[in-house]
Parts: C-alpha cells; sequence; structure tokens
C-alpha cells in the first residue's frame, strides 16, 4: 500500500509570478516602470527626472514604489493600481507558455502545494495568471494588499508569515519559494525557509554571491535540486 501525504505534510512549493513565470525579455516591467513614473509626475507635480529618482528611491527603500508613496505622499493604492499595474497591456503580451504548463503539472500534487506568492496586488496576479492559462495549477495566492493602511510585501518577515498562513503550512521545512529577485530570495533564506531558489533570465549577469540556497535559468534545473517531489 502506497502511503498518502495529508495536506499538513505537503510541501509548499511558493513562486514568484513577476518575471519568474514569464521573461524578463517581455518588458513589462519596462512598461510598468513607465507608468509609474507617468504617476509619480501626475500625482506629485514634478518632472521627468525627479520622478525617475524618487521612484527608484522608493523602491530601494521598500521594494515597492507604492509603499513610498502611502508613506509619504497620502496616495490611494487602490488608485495607483489601477493606474498602473491594471494599466498594463498584459493580455496583447503574454501568452500560454506550453514549456511552463509541462513543468507545472511534472510535479507531483500528492507530495506538493503549489503557491504564487507577489508583491502585487491582486488583480495583477489575476491577469497574468489567466493570460497565462495557468490559474488550475495553483493553490492559492498571497499578494500585497493594497486595501490595508500599512503595506506588507517581500521580503519583509511578516510576509513570510502571511504566505505561510495563506497556505497552510506550519513548518518552515516545508517551505520552497523561487523568484526572480535578489532580496526576496535573501529573506526567505534568513526567514529560514527551507529551499530558495533565484530565477536568473537567460540575459542576467551571474550575481557574485548566492541570494538563497540555489540559482537557476530555466524551472526544468529545479528537477535536479529537489528529484523527489516530481512524477516519475
Amino acid at each position: 500500500m502506497t502511503a498518502t501525504t495529508t495536506e499538513d505534510e505537503k510541501i509548499v512549493f511558493f513562486f514568484d509570478i513577476d518575471n519568474c513565470l514569464y521573461p524578463r525579455s517581455y518588458k513589462i516591467h519596462d512598461i510598468m516602470a513607465k507608468l509609474i513614473d507617468d504617476y509619480f509626475m501626475e500625482k506629485l507635480d514634478l518632472d521627468f527626472e525627479e520622478a525617475r529618482i524618487l521612484h527608484q528611491q522608493y523602491y530601494k527603500d521598500y521594494g515597492l514604489a507604492i509603499e513610498g508613496l502611502v508613506r509619504h505622499h497620502e496616495i490611494d493604492p487602490i488608485e495607483y493600481n489601477s493606474k498602473v499595474d491594471d494599466a498594463l497591456p498584459i493580455a496583447d503580451i503574454l501568452k500560454p507558455d506550453p514549456e511552463l504548463h509541462r513543468f507545472l503539472r511534472s510535479i507531483d500534487r500528492s507530495k506538493v502545494k503549489l503557491w504564487l506568492f507577489t508583491n502585487a496586488y491582486k488583480t495583477h496576479a489575476s491577469r497574468v495568471i489567466n493570460a497565462l492559462d495557468i490559474e488550475d495549477q495553483f493553490d492559492g495566492v498571497t499578494f500585497c494588499d493594497y486595501s490595508e493602511p500599512i503595506l506588507i510585501c517581500k521580503p519583509k518577515p511578516e510576509m513570510f508569515e502571511r504566505a505561510m498562513r495563506d497556505a497552510g503550512v506550519t513548518s518552515k521545512d516545508k517551505c520552497y519559494f523561487v523568484d526572480d529577485s535578489f532580496v526576496n530570495i535573501k529573506g526567505a533564506m534568513q526567514f529560514g525557509w527551507k529551499v530558495t531558489i533565484q530565477y536568473l533570465d537567460p540575459l542576467d549577469a551571474t550575481p557574485p554571491n548566492l541570494a538563497g540556497h540555489y540559482e537557476i535559468r530555466k524551472f526544468d534545473e529545479i528537477k535536479k535540486i529537489v528529484p523527489d517531489i516530481f512524477l516519475n
């Protein structure tokens, strides 16, 4: 008789979304950066260079430009989301990726729960996974909740705690994570998650130091890192 893994015993594999489930070469980040700069110029009455500098400063300081806007300028994050993330032409750029589908289907779901983990708001997460046609491959999503008075996002420990609560996992040894962000992977490893993997775009330079436990440039490389979670 084959032993079955209960929901509480399952590994939870957390996947970042942007520049991770699709390549950076699609330049969605570049389009978003322009929309953010435009928003800074409009709302804060800045010229382009002032907006660009402040945008980058807030991203460096808080991990999200919107957090700086909320903290220092009383900007409504839901309105910001409508003008930035939700204004992206996602459906025109992203299409289903057969290679990504094959990879996700190769994971043994009797052992593993798949969970999306993003610093974007829920509407953006939904638009991306719908465009990629992978909504049925994941058990849930943890997102940065723009409706909250204080924004919590990766790599804050509170965000990793939220992801674990959302996914129903209590042991950090059951938490695996892949993200393109150096600071997010570093934060997850420092938080104690068992497997942390930085996804590098094929055109990215190799960082001088590891952010987490591993680096990959293709999802199939994960099969060599944790072969026991895949179907034979």
